[in-house]
C-alpha cells in the first residue's frame, strides 16, 4: 500500500540560474561533529542546529542523518580508542546514542522545534513493507513539522551478518533521501568536496565543482580523497551519490565548517561538489527498486538490448542477455549493465539466474523447449524496470 501522507517535494524558486530546495536531507559526519577531537563539539553542533532551524522557520523540510554516536559513547565512558571490535562499538553506540539525541533535543528546543528519532537498518528497508512504513513515518513527521534525527541502529546491525548493515551514514543518508523524495542531499564533512587528488597530501589538488554522471574517473578520484574521521571515506560518498542521483535527488559534498553552509546550499549556492540527478522524480516502487537493498544479481546485456530498453521503452528479452551473475530466483530484483559496465537500472526478473544461463542469447520462441516451461517472452517486463 502506498503512503497516505504524500507531500510532493518541489523546487520553489529560481534566481539567476540558482535553485532553492524545499525538502532536504542533511548528513553530519563524525569528523564534523567532533571538530576532529575525540568527543562531540557542542559549539559546532549548536551552529549546525541553528542553521537547520532557520530553514525550518522558512517552511523548508529537513531530515538530519547524524553520525557521532560511537564517538559520544566512547567519550562518555572514557574508553580507549584502541578497541575496534564490533561488540565494543555496539556498546559505545548504545551509550552514545542517548547522549547524542539529548544534545540535539536540547539545542533544537532553544528554537522551539520538536525532534524525533528514527533508528534504521538495512533489513528494515530491504522489505517493501518496511520501506513503506519508514517512508510513511518520515513523511508524517515532516507534515507535523518535527525534525527527525536518523541514525543506523548499530546496536542490532552488525557487520558479521552479511547485508544487515549500511556500513556508513553516507549510504544511509542517500537511502533516506530516496525514502522521502528529497530535492537535495547535503553530505557535510571536514573536506571541501571531491578533488582530483588528496588535498591533504597534494597542495595542487583541484576541487571538482560539478559531476553530471559518475564514471570510472570519478570513482578513481574518490579513492584518493579521504576525510580524517568516521566510517565512510570519499568512496562511500560516491556510492551515496549514485543512489541519490538515480532517485532524482541532487547531492552535494561540502565542508560543514563553511559559514552558513546549510542555508547557502539550500539557496543553490555553488559550494563543494554538486552531483546532478540523472533522472526525474520516480514513483515510490521504482525508488525502492533502485535503492539496491533487495538486489540479488546482475544481468549484462548487449548494445541492441540497451537501446531497446533506454530509447524504445521495450522489455528485456533473452536474446539480448550476454550473461548473468549471482544466485537469484524468479521475482528477485537484478541490476542491469551493458557490456561496458555502465549501470542502466534494475528490474524484477521473470526467470531465475539458472534459467537465464540456459536461455541467454536465444529467441523467445525457444524458451519453452529449452527449459520445459515458459513464463513469457520477457525476462524483465518493461513495467518492472527502473532505468536511470
Amino acid at each position: 500500500m502506498e503512503p497516505i501522507i504524500e507531500k510532493k517535494a518541489m523546487n520553489i524558486a529560481r534566481d539567476k540560474g540558482k535553485r532553492t530546495y524545499r525538502r532536504m536531507v542533511v548528513k553530519f559526519g563524525t569528523s564534523l561533529l567532533t571538530a576532529g577531537s575525540p568527543r562531540l563539539n557542542q559549539e559546532t553542533i549548536a551552529n549546525l542546529v541553528a542553521q537547520v532551524a532557520r530553514l525550518h522557520t522558512q517552511g523548508r523540510e529537513v531530515v538530519i542523518v547524524t553520525s557521532g554516536a560511537i564517538a559520544a559513547g566512547r567519550d562518555k565512558l572514557g574508553a580507549t580508542r584502541k578497541r575496534r571490535d564490533i561488540p565494543f562499538k555496539q556498546v559505545m553506540a548504545s551509550v552514545g546514542q542517548n547522549h547524542l539525541m539529548y544534545t540535539y533535543e536540547q539545542l533544537f528546543s532553544r528554537h522551539n522545534i520538536t525532534v524525533a528519532q528514527a533508528l534504521l537498518t538495512k533489513t528494515d528497508l530491504a522489505d517493501r513493507a518496511g520501506y513503506l512504513n519508514a517512508r510513511n513515518t518520515l513523511l508524517a513527521l515532516l507534515e507535523l513539522r518535527a525534525i527527525c534525527i536518523v541514525n543506523e541502529n548499530d546496536v542490532v546491525a552488525i557487520e558479521e551478518i552479511e547485508g544487515t548493515r549500511f556500513g556508513d551514514n553516507d549510504n544511509l543518508s542517500a537511502m533516506v533521501a530516496n525514502l522521502i523524495d528529497a530535492d537535495l542531499l547535503m553530505i557535510l564533512t571536514d573536506i571541501g568536496g571531491l578533488y582530483n587528488a588528496d588535498p591533504h597530501r597534494n597542495p595542487d589538488a583541484r576541487l571538482i565543482p560539478e559531476v553530471k554522471r559518475i564514471n570510472r574517473d570519478i570513482e578513481q578520484m574518490a579513492a584518493t580523497t579521504n576525510s580524517s574521521l568516521g566510517t565512510g571515506g570519499m568512496a562511500t560518498k560516491i556510492e551515496a551519490a549514485r543512489l541519490a542521483t538515480a532517485s532524482g535527488t541532487t547531492m552535494v559534498i561540502a565542508d560543514g565548517r563553511e559559514p552558513d553552509v546549510i542555508a547557502r546550499l539550500a539557496a543553490g549556492e555553488a559550494i563543494g561538489t554538486r552531483f546532478l540527478p540523472i533522472t526525474g522524480k520516480l514513483e515510490s516502487r521504482k525508488r525502492w527498486m533502485l535503492c539496491g537493498l533487495s538486489t540479488m544479481g546482475k544481468l549484462v546485456i548487449d548494445s541492441g538490448a540497451a537501446i531497446a530498453l533506454k530509447k524504445q521503452k521495450r522489455s528485456l528479452l533473452a536474446a539480448g542477455i550476454k550473461h548473468s551473475e549471482g544466485m537469484f530466483d524468479r521475482g528477485d530484483i537484478v541490476d542491469i549493465y551493458d557490456t561496458e559496465d555502465n549501470y542502466l537500472g534494475c528490474g524484477i526478473t521473470n526467470y531465475s539466474g539458472h534459467s537465464i544461463d540456459i536461455i541467454k542469447g536465444t529467441r523467445s520462441g525457444k524458451i519453452g523447449a529449452l527449459l520445459g516451461f515458459d513464463y513469457g517472452p520477457e525476462v524483465v517486463h518493461r513495467n518492472n524496470l527502473a532505468l536511470v
